[in-house]
């Protein structure tokens, strides 16, 4: 008796089978920088039924929209794209060169199988490095270190004409292989969590709404901005085409607690924790206020962190857009980041998505966000 009691007790999660069989496809599909619109079609037929209207930018950032005719405009957004590589050189042996797109590590990549974009369609390759055998016994005395001028990926072809065949060119993008999988006690793997956890929350979000019949007094943008890794130019052009009133935003943040990462400088932050709230020029102190009172309110645990002059995210774009946008940023934590194994814990995703969900039904166009 006291087991069924239990178990009807027990919390049940924002999250549906049919969520997270879409949440396990959108981390298995390549999405990278600049050529992010396989991922955003995704996106976007996931959402239609949960909004009243969308709309692309001409570099390919999704915006979907509820209350499309209400004057103020409020913003939920994360950035769709992930790190990657560029086939950069070819040589003679059918060996490829590369150059970085966005932050990729260097240091990951010995090893790990990849798929190149090309003209016919993704090729499998593989990131060739000498065998430990080989490394040890060099005349150096010393052992080469993986850096992007000597990886090299091999696709088995092996001369430049063969690799041609295979419709690999300069230019063509390059993904890792590795896509979702789950460990124990309730924690997700995958590539390119940074930050397509944020693109499946903010869905989320919508249709939380959506089911909930919620009316809200503005118009909500939900936006899955491109370009994020390399400078926040997806957000850059959006924020001004949309001219939103009220910016939230969300983005992975690091978990301080695993070996090599300095808390001193990086702050004190843990998966299955909450979200993480930043303190930061960009932060809107009064909207972030509200955020907090809003957690405290629903019960959501939240932690802390600060940031300096910026805070690295989408956040910096919508804050000093236009004239200025009160805008916050909600952050998931992350354990590391820009590897093949990101890795956040599931309670987490479903404190976020309550989070920014009931921080809208608090919002209003009348709410004071004036500092004077």
């Amino acid at each position: 008796m006291a087991k069924e009691k239990k178990e009807a007790t027990k919390e049940k999660s924002v999250l549906t089978e049919k969520s997270l069989q879409f949440f396990r496809n959108y981390i298995n599909n390549p999405s990278p920088v600049g050529f992010e619109s396989s991922g955003q079609k995704l996106w976007l037929q996931y959402l239609k039924p949960y909004i009243d209207t969308h709309f692309t930018d001409p570099y390919g950032t999704a915006v979907g929209v509820i209350n499309p005719d209400a004057p103020f405009k409020v913003v939920i957004e994360a950035h769709a794209d992930e790190i990657s590589w560029f086939v950069n050189y070819i040589n003679d042996q059918g060996l490829i060169y590369l150059k970085r797109n966005g932050g990729v590590d260097h240091q990951i990549a010995p090893g790990k199988r990849v798929w190149i974009h090309g003209k016919k369609g993704p090729v499998k390759a593989v990131f060739g490095w000498p065998a430990i055998h080989t490394r040890l016994s060099n005349n150096d005395n010393k052992e080469p270190q993986p850096k992007v001028e000597n990886l090299f990926l091999d696709s088995g072809a092996r001369n430049r004409k063969e690799v041609e065949e295979l419709g690999i060119h300069i230019g063509s993008v390059v993904t890792y292989e590795e896509g979702f999988d789950e460990l124990a006690y309730d924690y997700y793997i995958g590539r390119a969590m940074d930050n397509r956890v944020g693109g499946f929350m903010i869905a989320e979000v919508a249709r939380l709404l959506k089911e909930n019949k919620k009316k809200l007094p503005y118009a909500l943008y939900i936006v899955n901005a491109v370009q994020e890794e390399i400078g926040l130019r997806g957000a850059e052009m959006i924020a001004r085409r949309i001219k939103p009133d009220v910016a939230i935003i969300t983005d992975v943040t690091h978990d301080t607690n695993t070996p090599m990462v300095n808390k001193i400088v990086e702050g004190d932050i843990q998966c299955g924790k909450g979200p993480s709230l930043a303190y930061g020029p960009a932060v809107h102190n009064k909207l972030l206020d509200l955020v907090q009172d809003v957690a405290q309110k629903a019960s959501i645990p939240v932690q802390l962190r600060a940031l300096s002059r910026s805070t690295g995210t989408d956040t910096d774009s919508f804050a000093y857009a236009n004239d200025g946008c009160p805008s916050v940023l909600i952050s998931i934590p992350l354990r590391y980041m820009h590897t093949t194994v990101e890795m956040l814990h599931k309670k987490d995703i479903e404190s976020t998505i309550q989070l920014m969900y009931e921080t809208l039904l608090t919002l209003t166009p009348k709410t004071n966000l004036s500092y004077l």
